[in-house]
């Protein structure tokens, strides 16, 4: 099955996920708002990623400031190479790159089109009172750098040994010419960057290392294997700063596209810090008594494209009992909602037994309460939200003390005794 976008973005905004940035005026191009169900499952995606990445002896994670001082953004080379080539339509003022052109006219007008000039993506704003050159400062364009201005006060603070790493979580912000994909480019982004410091000349066999840990992290959220695959860069496409570098790749309905990179920075990072700042930011290993500027290997991981890919990988339509069913099926580990209690029509004993099982089983895990419509109707909603179980209570519930647990994915009902199941739940939900 090829996933039309649209249906997605419809699916997404119809049952909680994601909604267009300030809709009630028309809403703000490349900018969207994630939803009750939305911020859930961005959360599960982060959390995994962190305890993936910060529950060992050797990462550290830190939470750095958007606004840093402007001489940062100046030593990584940002403010004069973070362009993207453009071109202006003279007609209808819309903007396109180059390479997204086969005609020199504009393709929406036909209008004649401008010289290509470079446009800077870096997000400008003032601090202070006084909005003039001395105090522009910029919204951070990638998280990596204030990792990179944090390296010694993390290894020192927590008196690290090389070979260790810093990860982040954090919003990032660029002003692309071309948005889109719904939100697979936006302007507005969350970045997960760990950046792991090793001795020069271990920099291969760490690499090799991430690269391989990094694509089994993306197959353990469910993706499905046949769907990711490795990009290496080629000569042309290598940054400026990078040794070697890999793109995880997903195949979307577009395309295949990056949702990580891991890249071999070599010193150049900390060396352009050590050499802007004046500060040294070399590492001196007491065993050895060497004294080196450690080289980096990073982990970049884009949060909103990671979501973008588990939605189109987890979303099916099937046919079941003569009617169309659309469902997410999220490893259980994503899911937003993990179970949903309904009472099998609304009467008042079905109604508070159902809440008083709901009450044992939200420490644990995130529930939902539904009582509206059919009981098939009910199932039909919480498959198209992913949930991945869900817990009848009917009249003989008050007879036998038993409920009837449904699956998601095979819609296999089990009856189960109300003084098992929350072990039930924990099996099906932890296997």
């Amino acid at each position: 099955m090829t996933l039309d976008m649209n249906e997605l973005v419809s699916l997404c905004k119809r049952r909680g996920f994601i909604f267009q940035s300030s809709e009630i005026y028309g809403g703000i191009n490349s900018c969207w708002d994630y939803g009750p169900l939305g911020v859930e499952l961005k959360n599960n995606i982060k959390r995994l990623w962190w305890n993936a990445m910060v529950n060992r002896e050797d990462i550290e994670g830190i939470d750095a400031s958007i606004l840093m001082h402007p001489k940062v953004w100046e030593a990584s080379g940002h403010v004069a190479g973070f362009t993207d080539p453009l071109v202006d339509c003279k007609k209808c003022k819309h903007r396109f790159r180059p390479d997204q052109l086969t005609e020199k006219k504009c393709p929406d007008c036909s209008g004649e089109l401008t010289e290509m000039r470079q446009f800077n993506l870096m997000f400008k704003t003032f601090m202070g009172p006084i909005e003039d050159e001395s105090s522009i400062v910029y919204l951070r364009p990638e998280t990596a750098q204030g990792i990179y201005v944090n390296f010694l006060n993390v290894q020192t603070t927590l008196r690290h040994k090389i070979p260790f790493g810093i990860a982040q979580i954090g919003k990032a912000f660029r002003n692309e010419i071309t948005p889109g994909n719904f939100i697979f480019r936006t302007r507005e982004f969350e970045q997960m960057e760990m950046q792991y410091f090793v001795k020069p000349g271990s920099d291969e066999q760490y690499f090799d290392h991430w690269k391989e840990e990094r694509l089994k992290w993306h197959k353990s959220l469910g993706l499905n294997p046949k769907k990711l695959q490795f990009h290496e860069h080629t000569k042309g496409e290598l940054a400026h700063y990078a040794k070697k570098a890999f793109d995880v790749q997903y195949e979307f309905p577009f395309g295949w596209q990056e949702i990580e990179g891991i890249h071999n920075r070599t010193d150049f990072d900390l060396s352009r810090h050590q050499q802007y700042s004046g500060k040294s930011l070399q590492y001196f290993d007491e065993a050895t008594k060497e004294k080196y500027t450690p080289y980096v290997i990073e982990t970049s991981v884009g949060c909103d494209r990671t979501l973008l890919a588990c939605l189109i990988d987890a979303y099916h339509e099937e046919e079941a009992k003569d009617e169309k069913r659309s469902v997410l099926r999220f490893h259980p580990k994503l899911a937003p909602i993990k179970v949903a209690f309904f009472p099998l029509i609304k009467n008042a004993g079905l109604q508070e037994l159902t809440h008083k099982l709901q009450e044992m089983v939200r420490p644990f895990y995130l529930t939902r309460y539904d009582e509206a419509a059919s009981i098939g109707r009910r199932y039909r909603r919480q498959d198209e939200i992913g949930t991945p179980l869900c817990v009848t209570v009917d009249f003989d519930s008050l007879k036998d003390e038993a409920v009837t647990v449904r699956d998601r994915d095979s819609m296999k009902q089990d009856r189960v005794n109300m003084t098992q199941l929350m072990e039930f739940l924990r099996k099906k939900l932890e296997a």
